[in-house]
C-alpha cells in the first residue's frame, strides 16, 4: 500500500457494478466475428513486440536510482526524475492493458497468464523504486517545492500530484519505511487471495435438482443464474444450497475477512491516520462527511426502498415477500437485440450530450475497440480498461442479446468515452480518474439509455419491463452497496476499538442490516436467517471502502442526468467538463464545483425522487391495466 501520488502502474479495469459478473456463455463463435474482437495490435503488433517491450522497461527501472538523492539540485533535475518516471509508468500501464486483454480472452491460455503475471511484478518493482521520491520532495520543504513549481514550466504537468504529496506530508514516512510499505502490497493482498482461491477453487459447490429436473451447479455463476428462476421453490432451494455451503466454511471466510481489516487497520496507524476510513478517502481528498452523509440518506430513505420491494411483490404475486424473491424479472421482455442494435441505441440515449460526445462515441463503436460476444475460456462479465493513454480504451462485453446486454454497452462505453474524454484534454499525470467519480459517466449513459428506451417503447409490458430493471439497477447499486459500506465501517470499527472479528459476528452483524434495509420487522421483506452468511459472498470487502463510490457515483450521476433532461442551460457542458478534468482535481472537490455536493443530502434525495417517479410510472401504468 504505497503513499503515492503517481497512477497505479498495473492498468485500472472499471466493471459493471454488482458483487459478481455475469457468467460467460460458449457461443456466438466471436472468432467467426472480427468486428466483435477486439485488435490488441494498436497496443503492440505482436507478443514479441511486448516483450521487448517489458524488456526495456524493466531495464530502466534500475535507472530511477539515479535521481534519489538529487532532486533538490534544480527545478531540472526534478523535471527530469519526474519525466523519466512517469515515462515508465506510461509504458508499464500499456504494458498492463496488453497483458490483461490477452488472458481475458482465454483465461485457459498459460503463455497469457504468466505475461499477466510477469507484468504484474513488473509493476510491483516499479513501486518499489519509485517509493523514495514522495519522501525526497517532502525533504525539500514546501517553499522550495512551490518555488521549482514556478521557476519550471515543465512542471506544471505534475503541480496537482506535487501539490498532493505536500498535502499529505502528515501521512507519508521515511524513504525506508516508505520502501517496505512498498513491498508489503502482496502480502496485504494475502487475504484477498486466500479468499479467491477457497472460493473458487476450493469450496465444493452443490448440484441440486430443480423443479423442471435441470441440475443446477451452484458456483458463483451458477448462483447468478439460478436465483432468478421463477419458480419460487427453486429459488429457494438454490438459496438454502448456496448460502448453506457458505455456512460450512463461516469460520474459515471469517478469518480471511479479519486479516484483511486488520491489514486496513495496520495500514492505517502506519501513516498515521485516526481510523481506517480516514486512511481510505484521504488521499484521494475526500472529507469523511461524504461516507456518512450517504448512510444517513440512505437510511432516512428505506421505505423507498421498501416500497419496491411491496410492489415487485405484487408484481411476482407474491404475498409474502422472501429475500429469494429479489431477483426474479417482475415482467418478462420477449425481444432480443443485436450488438449492433445495442450501438444504435446507445447512441441515440445520449444525443443529448452533444454532437461531439456521439461522434466519438460513434467513432468508437466503429474500430475494433471492444471484445463482444461469449466464448469459451473468456472472462465472465463486463469491463473496460482506458489505461492505455497514448492509445485508446478497450471494453470487454459478453453479450447474449437481452436487455441487459444493452444496457451494459451504455455504461461500459460510458466508461470509455471519459478516459477518451479525459485523455485528451489531460496531461498523463492529470487524465487518470479515480472510482469515485468513474461510475458516474457510465450511470448517466444509463439513465439516458432508459429515457431512450421508454420512448421506443411499443407496449405498456415493455416499459414496465424497462422502468424495473432501472428499480433493479438504483436497488443494486444505491442501496445493497450503501448496505455494504454500512457493513464495511461497522467492523472496521469494531477492530479499531480492540475488538475481534469472527464468522458467526460477521454473520450476525450483516443479518441486522440485511433485516433493517428490506424492512423484515414491518413484514416487508422476510429474511432467512442462513443468508445473513451473505457477506461471505461479497469478493468487494477484500477491496476496503471501496463500495460506497457506486452508491455515491449513481447520486451525482442522477443529479446531472436530471439536470442534462430538464435541458438546464449549461448542463452538458459543466457534467462533459467534469469527465474532461479526469484526474486533475481531488475527486470530491471536482464534482462540488460542478454543482453536485455529495457531503449534502440533495444528490442522495434525487436518488429516492427518481425511484419512486419510476414506481408512480409503474403503477400507472398497473392501474390502467387493471382498469
Amino acid at each position: 500500500m504505497q503513499n503515492s501520488c503517481f497512477r497505479l502502474v498495473t492498468g485500472v479495469l472499471l466493471a459493471t457494478a454488482g458483487a459478481v459478473a455475469l457468467p460467460a456463455m460458449a457461443a456466438d463463435q466471436a472468432a467467426d466475428k472480427p468486428a466483435g474482437v477486439w485488435d490488441l495490435t494498436d497496443l503492440y503488433p505482436t507478443p514479441e513486440a511486448w516483450t521487448a517491450a517489458r524488456d526495456h522497461v524493466a531495464a530502466e527501472v534500475p535507472k530511477i536510482d539515479a535521481y534519489r538523492g538529487k532532486l533538490g539540485e534544480s527545478a531540472a533535475q526534478l523535471r527530469a526524475a519526474m519525466d523519466f518516471i512517469t515515462g515508465l509508468q506510461k509504458e508499464t500501464a500499456r504494458l498492463g492493458v496488453y497483458a490483461g486483454l490477452k488472458a481475458d480472452e482465454d483465461m485457459r491460455d498459460p503463455t497469457a497468464s504468466e505475461r499477466r503475471q510477469v507484468q504484474q511484478q513488473l509493476g510491483v518493482e516499479l513501486n518499489r523504486a519509485t517509493s523514495f521520491l514522495t519522501p525526497e520532495i517532502l525533504s525539500l520543504g514546501n517553499d522550495r517545492v512551490l518555488s521549482y513549481l514556478a521557476k519550471d514550466p515543465g512542471l506544471g504537468q505534475y503541480r496537482f500530484t506535487i501539490e498532493e504529496m505536500l498535502r499529505q506530508r502528515p501521512h507519508t514516512l521515511g524513504a525506508e519505511a516508505e520502501k517496505v510499505l512498498s513491498t508489503s502490497g502482496l502480502i496485504g493482498g494475502a487475504p484477498g487471495n486466500i479468499y479467491n482461491v477457497l472460493t473458487n477453487a476450493d469450496i465444493p459447490w452443490p448440484t441440486v435438482k430443480l423443479s423442471d429436473g435441470t441440475e443446477a451447479k451452484l458456483d458463483a455463476a451458477g448462483y447468478t443464474k439460478y436465483r432468478a428462476v421463477p419458480n419460487r421453490d427453486d429459488r429457494k432451494r438454490v438459496f438454502d444450497a448456496f448460502f448453506g455451503t457458505y455456512k460450512t466454511y463461516e469460520r474459515t471466510l471469517g478469518a480471511s475477512l479479519a486479516g484483511k481489516v486488520n491489514s486496513d487497520l495496520f495500514y492505517a496507524r502506519s501513516r498515521n491516520y485516526p481510523g481506517t476510513l480516514a486512511a481510505a478517502l484521504d488521499p484521494n481528498g475526500i472529507p469523511e462527511s461524504v461516507y456518512h452523509e450517504l448512510l444517513k440518506e440512505v437510511n432516512e430513505t428505506l421505505p423507498t426502498l421498501q416500497r419496491y420491494f411491496k410492489l415487485r411483490g405484487r408484481m411476482l404475486g407474491v404475498d409474502q415477500m422472501h429475500y429469494y424473491d429479489i431477483y426474479p424479472p417482475m415482467v418478462k421482455l420477449e425481444k432480443t437485440f443485436t450488438v449492433d442494435e445495442g450501438k444504435r441505441l446507445t447512441l441515440e440515449a445520449v444525443a443529448p450530450l452533444g454532437p461531439d460526445y456521439v461522434a466519438k462515441l460513434r467513432e468508437g463503436f466503429a474500430a475494433r475497440w471492444m471484445h463482444a460476444y461469449p466464448q469459451t475460456g473468456k472472462r465472465s462479465g463486463a469491463y473496460m480498461n482506458g489505461s492505455a493513454y497514448d492509445v485508446h480504451p478497450y471494453v470487454l462485453m459478453n453479450f447474449t442479446g437481452d436487455y441487459e446486454s444493452v444496457s451494459t454497452i451504455a455504461h461500459e462505453w460510458g466508461h470509455a468515452m471519459h478516459s477518451r474524454l479525459a485523455n485528451a484534454a489531460q496531461p498523463y499525470p492529470d487524465a487518470g480518474y479515480t472510482i469515485f467519480t468513474a461510475e458516474i459517466a457510465s450511470v448517466v449513459n444509463e439513465v439516458l439509455l432508459l429515457e431512450n428506451m421508454l420512448k421506443e417503447a411499443k407496449t405498456d409490458e415493455e416499459r414496465l419491463y424497462y422502468l424495473g430493471t432501472a428499480l433493479e439497477n438504483m436497488r443494486a447499486t444505491y442501496y445493497r452497496q450503501a448496505m455494504f459500506a454500512e457493513f464495511e465501517l461497522a467492523i472496521h470499527e469494531i477492530v479499531e476499538k480492540g475488538g475481534a472479528l469472527s464468522g458467526e459476528r460477521l454473520t450476525r452483524l450483516y443479518g441486522d442490516l440485511l433485516k433493517r434495509y428490506h424492512g423484515d420487522a414491518e413484514g416487508v421483506l422476510k429474511i432467512d436467517d442462513l443468508y445473513a452468511v451473505e457477506w461471505a459472498y461479497i469478493p468487494h470487502f477484500y477491496r476496503g471502502y471501496y463500495v460506497y463510490q457506486y452508491a455515491t457515483s449513481m447520486a451525482a450521476a442522477n443529479q446531472f442526468a436530471d439536470r442534462i433532461l430538464a435541458h438546464e442551460p449549461g448542463a452538458v457542458d459543466t457534467y462533459l467538463g467534469v469527465l474532461k478534468a479526469g484526474g486533475s482535481k481531488q475527486p470530491y472537490q471536482l464534482v462540488k464545483d460542478a454543482g453536485v455536493d455529495l457531503a449534502s443530502p440533495a444528490p442522495y434525495l434525487s436518488v429516492a425522487h427518481r425511484m419512486n417517479s419510476i414506481m408512480d410510472q409503474m403503477e400507472a401504468i398497473l392501474a390502467k391495466q387493471k382498469g
